[in-house]
Parts: structure tokens; C-alpha cells; sequence
């Protein structure tokens, strides 16, 4: 009976979660849109770069510019005692941004050493500065104002989307939708009050409109001349059509007017121009929220449908001087355990002004690359399996159900083994073979229930090189 009642409360439990997870999700119907779907799943791990003049002063993303009182969005240094003073400084920022140092064949190598599969750029961030040639302002990189600009990849997301697709990477553009910069979402007429448009649209409706064709032309420009794109990830989820605001939110309660941009005008001419692509219009639900996108944060249960956790490397998503970065050990954990709940995880680094990433990135990622080389065939193409964890343990399966991998984390950089370790699988299926990646040396193991007892010789307990997390390879 106590068995049956822990069934009923995990049943619960993952149902709850899924619930709150999958509130308003809807299944793509395009054939070309699943399969890009699952083939995108298959991946794991992908590489998020948030990037911008702010990078110049080391401060939070477009942020320090919204009137609103988080801690997030407080202002620093010489210009922050008055808010337009600030603004202007802000803005001229884009005089002096010079990225000399900017080389994505450099950056590709790293994400591809450490077994990357594809990469989302921020090609413009909520203040509205285009990492992007667009045409619809000249608030961009490759405007005159920008010393950049004269460099031969000035046009970032080009030369980006460009670097990795030749590696075979997926490749995604991050846009926001809110714009502060735009006269069209933040009109000259009135101050801002907070992240949202400073007017209503339904009073100026013509205003609105000006600010929908230039989102649109904007999506347009990334469609066509960006090369083959996988992925639109949108981002400021604020603008949106007022009945999908959901008050239970706390930062959707601020949204007062509705902020609808026509997506299905969008996603008919971007999915024209780039057939299959996946849109991910983040946190309003529907038909263009393919996949979710828990931030800096990993599920408690599996998902019913596709997602993605999305996670910086340091604490902030752009260039902070000095940031503190995770661990190699952490990632690598991070990755096992939103893999082992059926997710991708997509990893952020900040490059700073120069166009470099800190060094400790670069190091992070050859230690992950070092350790995926060893342990990646548990983690691709790889799907959830009940009990999807017991204890320190994390378990993937294969497509064909005909392997699972059972992740042991290490409390320290080194993995170190008890004589004997006691795999709950889950299942009573038979095991044919029962072996250590990264190890040749045969293993003594003994079924019973659904469990394995596997004996771990004492010349592989400690000293083994093993670093992070050891993966039992178990085939039925």
C-alpha cells in the first residue's frame, strides 16, 4: 500500500508540474516544423551569446535604461543620478564600441570542442541596438556612428551565423520584441513608466502600426539575408495580445494595453522564407511557442513537451568584468540533469568589448569537451527515462530503448567509486551487458529486482581519471 501511495503522489507531482509547465502549449501541425523539432532535441547543448555595446561598461543588458525598480535594473557609475542623462550616455556608447578582437571562427572552435550543437545570437536586445545590418535604423553596428562599422565583419550576426552553420551548427537568431529605442514603442511624446509601450495603442493606432511594420521588416531582414535559420527566438514577452496575459504572473500584471504584433503574419512570412523554423515566442503560449524555456533554472520532472534551459555561465547573461563563472563540474551536472528530464540545455556567454570571451570560458569549455568526448553518447539523441534519477544518479535512454545510461555525480572534480554501487533502474528488463564508458575493464554485476549491484574493481575507485560523472552504460 505505501508502495501504490508513492506512485499516486510522484504521479501527481510530475502532473502538476507538467501542468505548470505546459500551460498553453500547442503542438505545431507543420510537418517541417516537427521534424526540425526533433531533430533540434536531439541536440542537448547549444551556445547563447547576449551581446552589445553595454558590454563596454560591464553592466546588465539593456536593463539599466527601464524606468522600473528591480534589482536588475538599478543604475551605475558617473551618469546614473539622473535617468535621460543616463539614457544619452547610454545611447552615445554606441560611438565607441569597437570589437577589434571579434573572431566566431575562434568562438566556434570552442563550442564545437566542447560539443556544442547549435547557437542562438542576440541580434537585438530590448535597448535596440542591432548586432545586425538592418535598415530600418541606424541605431546598428554597422551605422557610421559605430567605429565598427569600418571593419570588414562589422555585420555580426552575418559573420556568426555564418562561422557556425560551416561547423554544422543549428543556427538562431534572439530578437526582442519590445524596442526602448524605437520612437514607434517608446514614443519621444511621453516618458517611459516601466518595460512596456508608453502609449496606447487603441488611441494611436497608427503609431502601433508603424511600430508592427518595423518589427516585421526587421524579422524580414534576418529571414532573408542571414543565410538557412533554424531557430527565431523572441524574446520580451510583455508585448503581446492582451487576453493571453496571465494576472497569476507577477511581472504580467504591469501589462495594461494590448501589445499585439500580428504573429501569424510573422511566422507565415518568416516560415516562407525559412521553411520548418522553429519560433520560440517566449512565455505567451500558442502556436508560436514551439518549445519553452525555463530560465536559469532546471525542472523538477520531465516535461510533456519540448523545452530548453536557458543558463548563464557567470551570473549575468552579458560581459561583467571579474564575473563569477560555474564550475566545470557544475556544468556538466546541469547538462546531465536537465538532459535526464528530456531538455536541451543552451549555455550563455557574455563576450566582452573587445570581442573576446573571458578566459575562463574558454577553459570551462574544454574541460566539458574533455568529458563529453568520454560520455556523449549518453547524452544525444537521448530521451527521459523513468525514475529519471535516484539519489546522485541520472539516468538517459537511447532512441531504441535498447540502452540506458546511468549518470553517478561526483562530489568533487575526480570521481571516486565505493566497492560496490547499487543502480536503481527502474525496471526488471534483462541486462545482456553492463559497462563503465571510458573504462575498458570488465565489470562484475549482479541483477536483482529492478536493480543492478555493480562491482567496482579497487584499481578503478580512485585514480581512475575520471572527472565529474561517471556513466554506466547498461544494454537490454
Amino acid at each position: 500500500m505505501k508502495n501504490i501511495l508513492a506512485c499516486v503522489l510522484v504521479f501527481l507531482f510530475f502532473t502538476a508540474v507538467n501542468a505548470q509547465q505546459n500551460d498553453g502549449y500547442v503542438k505545431p501541425t507543420d510537418t517541417a516544423v516537427l521534424h526540425k523539432i526533433a531533430k533540434w532535441q536531439d541536440l542537448k547543448f547549444g551556445l547563447f551569446m547576449h551581446w552589445g555595446p553595454y558590454s563596454e561598461w560591464g553592466v546588465v543588458e539593456s536593463w539599466s535604461i527601464c524606468p522600473e525598480d528591480e534589482g536588475w535594473t538599478q543604475r551605475k557609475g558617473p551618469y546614473s543620478a539622473d535617468y535621460n542623462t543616463y539614457v544619452k550616455a547610454y545611447e552615445n556608447l554606441q560611438t565607441t564600441f569597437n570589437p577589434a578582437h571579434f573572431d566566431p571562427d575562434k568562438w566556434v572552435k570552442a563550442a564545437k570542442d566542447a560539443g556544442m550543437k547549435y547557437v542562438v545570437f542576440t541580434t537585438k536586445h530590448h535597448d535596440g541596438f542591432c548586432m545586425f545590418d538592418t535598415k530600418q535604423t541606424d541605431y546598428k553596428v554597422t551605422s557610421a556612428k559605430t567605429p565598427f562599422s569600418s571593419n570588414p565583419k562589422s555585420n555580426v550576426a552575418l559573420e556568426i551565423f555564418n562561422a557556425f552553420r560551416k561547423e554544422n551548427f543549428m543556427t538562431g537568431a534572439y530578437f526582442s520584441k519590445p524596442d526602448w529605442h524605437s520612437p514607434y514603442y517608446w514614443w519621444p511624446y511621453f516618458p517611459p513608466k516601466d518595460r512596456n509601450v508608453n502609449y496606447d495603442p487603441a488611441k494611436h493606432p497608427e503609431r502601433w502600426q508603424q511600430f508592427k511594420d518595423y518589427t516585421y521588416n526587421q524579422i524580414q531582414e534576418l529571414m532573408t539575408g542571414y543565410g538557412k535559420m533554424d531557430i527565431l527566438w523572441l524574446d520580451g514577452g510583455w508585448v503581446r495580445p492582451l487576453k493571453t496575459v496571465d494576472r497569476s504572473v507577477e511581472w504580467q500584471q504591469g501589462i495594461k494595453y494590448d501589445q499585439d504584433i500580428d504573429m501569424a503574419k510573422i511566422a507565415a512570412m518568416a516560415r516562407a522564407k525559412q521553411p520548418g523554423l522553429i519560433m520560440v515566442d517566449r512565455t505567451v503560449g500558442g502556436s508560436y511557442e514551439n518549445y519553452t524555456t525555463p530560465e536559469q533554472q532546471v525542472p523538477a520532472a520531465p516535461l510533456d513537451h519540448p523545452w530548453e534551459s536557458c543558463i548563464t555561465m557567470g551570473n549575468s547573461w552579458s560581459y561583467v568584468p571579474g564575473d563569477h563563472y560555474k564550475s566545470s563540474l557544475q556544468i556538466v551536472q546541469l547538462l546531465i540533469k536537465i538532459v535526464s528530464r528530456g531538455g536541451n540545455l543552451l549555455m550563455n556567454i557574455g563576450p566582452g568589448p573587445d570581442g573576446e570571451w573571458d578566459p575562463e570560458a574558454y577553459k570551462r569549455l574544454a574541460d566539458i569537451g574533455k568529458w563529453i568526448k568520454i560520455n556523449g553518447e549518453g547524452i544525444y539523441a537521448s530521451k527521459a527515462v523513468a525514475p529519471y534519477s535516484s539519489g546522485d544518479i541520472f539516468f538517459t535512454q537511447s532512441a531504441d530503448d535498447n540502452t540506458e545510461y546511468a549518470f553517478l555525480l561526483s562530489k568533487e572534480n575526480d570521481v571516486t567509486f565505493p566497492a560496490v554501487i547499487n543502480i536503481q533502474t527502474g525496471n526488471a528488463r534483462k541486462i545482456k551487458k553492463l559497462s563503465l564508458l571510458g573504462m575498458g575493464q570488465k565489470l562484475k554485476w549482479n541483477q536483482h529486482d529492478n536493480a543492478v549491484s555493480v562491482t567496482i574493481p579497487q584499481s578503478l575507485q580512485n585514480g581512475n581519471g575520471l572527472k565529474y560523472a561517471a556513466v554506466f552504460k547498461i544494454s537490454y
